[in-house]
């Protein structure tokens, strides 16, 4: 776990900046609030709640949660990112270390949030789950958005990352099928939804595509349009990424699932 943790550390040291002129520009801001933020959150009391921002990156979602009346605390494995979202977000608390092993208080956190951040600790998601699963209360939320395994588009990416120098070899689609098998007595499963296409792709990944700037202002609104006509109507096999909610089970809860799909 700690070769992972070492690996991303230097990873996002080096790329940090590139990361931020890409993630955090208008037109990503504009993806990550309507299709990742807002809907990851809907039904999530956030005003005045503690919220952890597991593997923060320099804090797009942090600005989001502290803008919602959260009391927020960003952590990342990149002291440079975490630099980065502090000097973006001063209102956050922010904390450099691992998501395997964080140093914060048992159950002291109303929610978790992760975007993006599982696929980059393969094959140890699991070990980051139980992680959060330890710093969450009791009835507390954990939700997370990620590129998920079993669609077509995770084809195209597992072949991407065996070339592009910005992906990690331990970097891998999260399969969060098995996921939720591997934690049932842990969480109920409140919500799972599928989405993602040209928008997710070629805006709010413009990094990976080494886009230009001023190409990507001149496409970004007519594909954010798009991405909110076809959204709705996608499912696991055709979308890029997965927006979940779970919910930390009281010690005597029962298993359950609902509305996965």
């Amino acid at each position: 776990m700690e070769d992972i943790a070492a690996r991303q550390r230097q990873h996002y040291d080096i790329i940090g900046r590139g990361y931020e002129a890409h993630y955090a520009d208008l037109w990503s801001r504009r993806y990550r609030d309507r299709f990742i933020s807002q809907p990851l959150t809907r039904g999530v009391e956030l005003r005045n709640r503690t919220v952890l921002d597991a593997m923060c990156g320099s804090g797009e979602l942090v600005q989001y949660l502290v803008g919602e009346g959260a009391n927020v605390t960003g952590l990342d494995v990149s002291s440079t990112v975490v630099q980065l979202m502090h000097k973006k977000v001063p209102a956050a608390r922010a904390v450099a270390g691992s998501i395997f092993a964080s140093g914060l208080d048992d159950e002291s956190f109303d929610v978790v949030t992760v975007v993006g951040g599982l696929h980059h600790v393969q094959p140890r998601a699991q070990d980051a789950i139980v992680e959060i699963h330890r710093i969450l209360r009791p009835g507390g939320w954990f939700v997370f958005a990620e590129p998920h395994a079993g669609s077509v588009f995770d084809l195209l990416r597992k072949a991407w990352y065996r070339v592009d120098p910005f992906f990690e070899p331990n970097e891998k689609a999260v399969d969060v099928q098995r996921l939720m098998a591997d934690n049932v007595d842990r969480f109920e499963f409140v919500r799972t939804r599928y989405g993602g296409n040209l928008g997710y792709l070629l805006v709010f990944n413009s990094m990976v595509f080494r886009v230009p700037h001023w190409l990507k202002r001149a496409y970004a609104p007519a594909l954010l349009v798009i991405e909110g006509l076809i959204e709705p109507i996608q499912g696991r096999r055709t979308s890029c990424m997965v927006r979940s909610q779970w919910r930390k089970r009281a010690p005597t809860g029962r298993p359950k699932t609902s509305n996965a799909g």
